[in-house]
């Protein structure tokens, strides 16, 4: 005997769950979601400890689509936007054993010392190449081919070793950066193509993207709690434990164990928002081959240290925060200068770092023990930032799989995906083992997905 019934059942409340969940009441549709663990939000957790506010997961989001910014339009009333602070937008890049700052725009890359002679001149001759031909370039051979090797090395390297913890050799540029590969598909170059699409303008709902830095005051757990109590209570079970969905005559039935209770909710579709990691345990019913080419997707590791100084005796920090390219084989992958960009996150005359390491760089990182670990990351402050104090706080956070890799697996698996939502019309599988890793990625996501319901159920 199925416990509960419904229209729409969500599995997983990280932010494309949660997301999908909030737009799907505000259309009046009804939905349950089932969450393993006893918190919402996934990885995305504020901590606020002596006087210091930092975050668990991501630390800052971009307003890079319209769906992203209309979300915090519409949590206003519960949750305020905070934007960094423009002084601190400078991005620096590492480089014998100094820090630059990123270029800008092409007259920064030219005067820069990041790159070579040779490839500021290729840089010049951009507009004047022709486009790729190939779908599954690497991000690396894109780079190269179209603006030089120092390039890649001093600014797309270190950029990837940011967002993806990735390589950039590993890469496929249509998946994990699909605007670049379209800009240069569309327009045969990134500069002309930039050009061509600023006179062309945007629309009113384009122009919410202003592809900011932001963050939300108190910390992003505001922007959690928002989602979560916008929406009813009754329809989120926290703690369902050996979640399993399966085929029924007129949908699906999810199983699942709460406090040693076993219960079930048959609903009409199922989007599942989880980690590849976990599909197969969710839905056992596939072709094994099928599920496994979803599943495999690799994962890079990322260890996240956040130091807290009461009183910052190093060199100035106005700016976003430093990247490291692997060129230079240092032990991070970068640093963020949280309290540069964002008020009230340390003492007056303090700050908060966050140190990230590992990645597909260092895989071996993650596994260290804390004190060799926080070893590694003062040594690294110390001969990067100036800073020879001890810190006042240091917090050590794991992610074993951080961040999805997408890789040359990347076509086959949404081959994949598509041919199991066909077989099992009603089932839709989302998260970020497709169409992005940022938050903004995650929340287009999420309402595309809960427009297209809209238009499937006719609400």
């Amino acid at each position: 005997m199925t416990d509960e019934q419904t229209d729409i059942l969500i599995i997983g409340g990280g932010l494309t769950g949660l997301t999908l969940a909030f737009y799907l009441h505000k259309y009046n549709i009804p939905f349950k979601l089932l969450e393993k663990s006893e918190r919402m939000g996934g990885v995305m957790q504020t901590y606020n400890e002596d006087g210091f506010t930092f975050e668990a997961g991501p630390n800052t989001g971009v307003l890079a689509t319209p769906e992203m910014a209309e979300l915090m339009d519409d949590l206003s009333d519960k949750c305020q936007l905070e934007i960094a602070d423009p002084k601190a937008k400078s991005r620096w890049i590492r480089k014998n054993n100094t820090w630059h700052p990123l270029p800008s725009g092409p007259v920064q890359a030219v005067n820069t010392k990041l790159f070579t002679i040779k490839d500021k001149f290729r840089i010049l001759g951009e507009p004047f190449r022709s486009k790729g031909n190939n779908p599954d370039e690497s991000l690396a051979e894109l780079v190269i081919r179209r603006l030089g090797k120092s390039f890649l090395d001093y600014a797309v390297d270190p950029f990837i070793s940011g967002v993806y913890a990735g390589d950039p050799h590993q890469l496929i540029t249509k998946f994990a950066l699909p605007k670049l590969y379209n800009l240069e598909q569309q327009y045969g170059s990134f500069i002309n193509g930039g050009i061509r699409k600023k006179k062309a303008g945007k629309s009113d709902w384009e122009k919410k993207a202003t592809r900011e830095v932001f963050a939300v005051k108190g910390g992003l757990k505001n922007l959690i709690h928002a989602l979560q109590t916008s929406v009813p209570q009754e329809s989120i079970h926290v703690s369902a434990e050996n979640t399993f969905i399966q085929p029924v005559d007129d949908g699906f039935e999810a199983h699942y164990t709460k406090s040693g209770k076993k219960l079930s909710i048959q609903a009409r579709r199922v989007i599942s928002t989880i980690g590849a990691f976990d599909i197969q345990k969710l839905m056992p019913f596939p072709d094994k081959n099928m599920v496994e080419n979803v599943t495999n997707i690799p994962y890079a590791g990322v260890v996240q240290v956040v130091l807290g100084y009461k009183k910052w005796e190093g060199m100035s920090l106005n700016a976003f925060g430093g990247l490291v390219p692997s060129k230079e084989k240092r032990d991070i992958l970068g640093i963020l200068f949280t309290s540069s960009f964002f008020q009230g996150r340390a003492p007056e005359e303090g700050c908060v770092l966050s140190v990230f390491a590992g990645g597909v760089r260092q895989p071996e990182i993650i596994n260290m023990p804390d004190e060799t670990i926080k070893k590694l990351v003062l040594n690294e402050v110390k001969n990067m930032l100036g800073s020879v104090a001890r810190p006042d706080l240091i917090r050590i956070f794991r992610y074993q799989k951080a961040i999805p890799q997408y890789d040359i697996t990347m076509k086959e698996r949404l081959q994949q995906i598509d041919n199991i939502e066909n077989q099992y019309p009603g089932l839709i599988i989302a998260g970020n083992v497709k169409n992005g890793i940022g938050m903004a990625n995650r929340v287009e996501q999420a309402r595309r997905l809960a427009d297209y319901l809209r238009t499937q159920l006719n609400y």
